[in-house]
């Protein structure tokens, strides 16, 4: 069993800041785009999102039907770029507001998902606005670190006290407890989508075994 693990922490994972409690996996093969990095970074950035698909045990796939790509990832130097990218605002919906309000906030990451008709992710839209501070961080570890946050839908608090990354040895590594709550909640006897807190024991009991 992993250490530290427990009912109580998984629910925490998915428990809303409105008290609601959602948890959904992507539904479909994951087909990743990057745009806006060199070919170096864009290869670090599909190596992470490859491994944490594997990780989960779900697949990838060369194109998808409905839009070709469906974990599109954008990288910028000022929110004002993504209302000059082709098309996008017809991929996401009040895209003029959103960059609006990231502005605002001086955020300088977000992740937008899309769900199919059963609640399963169908898509995910992650910008990264390159400030000082992200671009401080090692490419590799803003790779994993969008990944990890990509292949589920998470809380809006999971993370906001402590990373999903860990160091090992000065690289950042996947702490074991989350790739072991993600690899449970792809378990295929698992529902792609939950909306019910019982949910989290069942992702709870098939944490365990050999790691």
């Amino acid at each position: 069993m992993i250490e530290d693990v427990t009912p109580e922490t998984v629910e925490a994972l998915f428990r809303r800041g409105d008290g609601s409690y959602l948890c959904a996996r992507w539904g479909r093969p994951i087909v990743p785009v990057v745009f806006g990095v060199e070919d170096e970074t864009l290869g670090i950035l599909k190596g992470a999102i490859e491994a944490v698909v594997g990780l989960a045990g779900h697949k990838m796939a060369e194109t998808d039907a409905e839009l070709g790509a469906n974990l599109m990832v954008f990288f910028c130097r000022d929110w004002a770029e993504l209302l000059e990218v082709p098309n996008l605002d017809r991929l996401v919906e009040g895209l003029g507001p959103l960059v609006a309000r990231l502005a605002e906030a001086e955020a300088n990451q977000y992740r937008v998902f899309r769900f199919d008709e059963a609640g399963a992710i169908r898509a995910c839209f992650v910008f990264l606005r390159m400030d000082a501070d992200m671009l401080e961080v090692p490419a590799a570890t803003l790779a994993l670190s969008q990944a990890v946050q990509s292949i589920v839908l998470w809380s809006d608090r999971a993370f906001a006290q402590s990373s999903p990354l860990g160091l090992a040895n000065g690289v950042a590594v996947l702490r074991p407890e989350i790739g072991a709550v993600i690899r449970a909640v792809y378990d295929p006897t698992l529902p792609d989508v939950a909306q019910d807190d019982s949910h989290a024991l069942r992702v709870f009991a098939r944490i365990g075994g050999p790691q």
